[in-house]
């Protein structure tokens, strides 16, 4: 069972991710009930929130020569292009309505720099720029990482992986997530975890 040095890391819940929404990932309502499920095991819950200005330049609408999945490079390197979702302040940026974590601690926004994508909980996709998270876990004295949300191969997968770089111990809860897999993402993500030492559980394995 989770203890005080243990913290639910849900990522990025929100309906623009869910069936709907503008970015949805398949299912990914479903993660919701075993989210809910988890977060009461834990007494230190933390979300992230997709947060976008509204000409954010991971759009696709920003490129007009380039269409929605395709790949251009970016100051920082490549960068995928992306449907126009969780725009502040919008409904699509706000959490599904079913999920209940009241306990939360921290909600941290991601990806509200107009230049940089930001797929990490950890850091933006520049990998320079560094959110904060780190030194909140460590004062707190969380040692222990479990991820759940959406998409697995993608924001889930980016966090674990800094997680784990940071020191953290890392769980994907596999069943408490969902892929978009574009291309083969997910068995690529899956890997580079399982290389980085990212443990891959299913919530009853917190039973």
């Amino acid at each position: 069972m989770p203890d005080d040095r243990d913290l639910l890391l849900v990522v990025d819940v929100q309906n623009d991710f869910c069936p709907g929404g503008a970015l949805a990932v398949p299912e990914g309502d479903r993660v919701v009930p075993v989210i809910n499920a988890l977060g009461s095991r834990f007494a230190h819950v933390a979300l992230t929130q997709d947060w976008h200005p509204a000409d954010h330049a991971s759009f696709a609408s920003q490129h007009p020569e380039c269409r929605p999945f395709e790949t251009i490079e970016l100051a920082y390197g490549a960068q995928t292009l992306w449907p126009d979702h969780c725009v502040q302040g919008s409904r699509g940026a706000q959490f599904h309505a079913a999920l209940a974590l009241p306990q939360a601690e921290l909600i941290l926004r991601k990806g509200f720099r107009r230049a940089i994508d930001s797929y990490s909980a950890f850091r933006e996709n520049d990998r320079a720029t560094m959110t904060g998270l780190t030194a909140y876990l460590l004062e707190r004295g969380v040692t222990r990482l479990y991820l759940a949300g959406l998409a697995t191969d993608y924001c889930v997968a980016y966090s674990a992986l800094d997680a784990a770089a940071a020191g953290f111990a890392a769980i994907v809860i596999e069943d408490a997530c969902r892929a978009i897999d574009l291309d083969g993402s997910l068995a690529q993500a899956m890997a580079l975890m399982k290389d980085a030492g990212v443990s891959i559980a299913k919530a009853g394995d917190l039973d």
